[in-house]
């Protein structure tokens, strides 16, 4: 793998570091090269805790779905006792990538090439044949030894993380900046109401470019008035407060003039110790690397990134209700469907602009852009992440 400084000049990222109004963005480089994305993969989505999918994917004791992370492969899986756990998916025999799909499993999860199988703790329970016809077991072959590597993971909102080389601090101590911030308006206790939403909680957008744009795009609110001429309508860029999470681990926004407009007298349920002085805030933070979350009274979202390459991106959008019948009854269906094609548009017309990004990132007259002290500090903020952990 080649190293930082045979990619780009070094300098091009030292300059990130720089006060706001004498910093230059991330340079071409970091959107457009491969193996400065290799080394991103090591540095950023090997050493972090990253978001690889929800829970509500797979609701029940079994439910496995393979997911590659910029090409590692892995298995995601929830055991018998209904804990998620997260496995390389390799078979330690002849590395055949185990899991090719979504599935259900019932007791062990069985390679097809030559059956090996492990069950839902990753154990090796079963060698075909090992030792010669009909001698599944070899005196000189530990199957304690060759089971499943797990990987550290952590589900939090229905969302789950890992840290694929198990050096980040400890999940809770992590979180604990951001979710000391939400205390004030989402205590812990009323984050354990949310439901994931069975007909309109998910969609999916493919992004033709780098993952990154759409982290520094939700950053800001600066572009409201030209990307998003309907939702800038009732909440302008003056009704925006910044968001720094220190340390360093988020950035991103709020409003204070959170009001959906949909055509019903039907409200959403909110959740509960919401403070009623409160109820207009709503806030959009992006958690680094990869996931972008939006608070409300009424409902939460989680919007995280899947890179395959350097030009695209798949986008997934899951939606969470105040209780069940918020999430899924026929009485708030129709609301439902007005909060889901809300967020989809919102979220769509900002597909063409971090697409745009892309495209401009081909110019070699640009210098990784310049911010505006007043407006871009969230967005300098995630530059300054980027540019920090890869020249760790």
């Amino acid at each position: 793998m080649k190293k930082l400084s045979q990619i780009l000049n070094l300098n091009k990222l030292k300059v990130v570091n720089k006060d706001i109004h004498k910093a230059h963005g991330l340079p071409n480089e970091c959107y457009t090269n491969d193996d400065y994305l290799n080394i991103e993969r090591k540095k950023i989505f090997e050493n972090k805790w990253i978001v690889i999918g929800v829970g509500s994917s797979i609701p029940n004791i079994g439910d496995a779905k393979p997911f590659d992370l910029l090409g590692i492969p892995l298995i995601i899986l929830r055991d018998k006792n209904k804990k998620i756990r997260v496995y390389h998916n390799v078979c330690s025999h002849r590395g055949y990538k185990i899991l090719q799909e979504k599935c259900k499993i019932k007791n062990v999860i069985r390679c097809p090439y030559h059956s090996w199988s492990y069950d839902f703790n990753g154990k090796l329970v079963a060698t075909p044949h090992i030792g010669g016809m009909n001698k599944h077991n070899c005196s000189k072959f530990s199957k304690s030894e060759s089971g499943l590597k797990e990987v550290r993971s952590h589900t939090w909102l229905d969302l789950i993380f890992i840290n694929l080389k198990n050096n980040e601090i400890d999940f809770e101590k992590y979180i604990k900046p951001l979710s000391d911030r939400w205390k004030k308006f989402w205590p812990i206790k009323d984050r354990t109401l949310i439901v994931y939403s069975k007909d309109y909680g998910y969609f999916n957008l493919n992004a033709k470019c780098n993952w990154k744009f759409a982290i520094e795009n939700y950053c800001e609110s600066y572009h409201l008035p030209w990307v998003h001429p309907g939702l800038n309508s009732y909440s302008k860029i003056d009704d925006h407060y910044h968001i720094q999470g220190l340390p360093n681990r988020f950035a991103g926004q709020g409003t204070m003039v959170y009001n959906p407009r949909f055509k019903s007298n039907l409200k959403f349920p909110t959740f509960p110790n919401w403070p009623k002085d409160q109820e207009h805030i709503a806030e959009y933070v992006a958690l680094f690397p990869n996931v972008m979350l939006g608070i409300h009274k009424d409902h939460f979202y989680a919007y995280w990134l899947e890179p395959v390459n350097n030009e695209y991106t798949k986008e997934h959008m899951e939606i969470f209700y105040v209780g069940n019948e918020a999430a899924n009854s026929k009485k708030f269906k129709t609301l439902r469907k007005q909060n889901f094609e809300l967020w989809k548009g919102v979220q769509s017309e900002d597909l063409n602009i971090i697409e745009g990004m892309q495209d401009g990132r081909k110019s070699p007259s640009y210098n990784g852009g310049n911010f505006s002290p007043a407006m871009d500090n969230p967005t300098h903020h995630f530059h300054k992440w980027v540019a920090n952990n890869i020249m760790k």
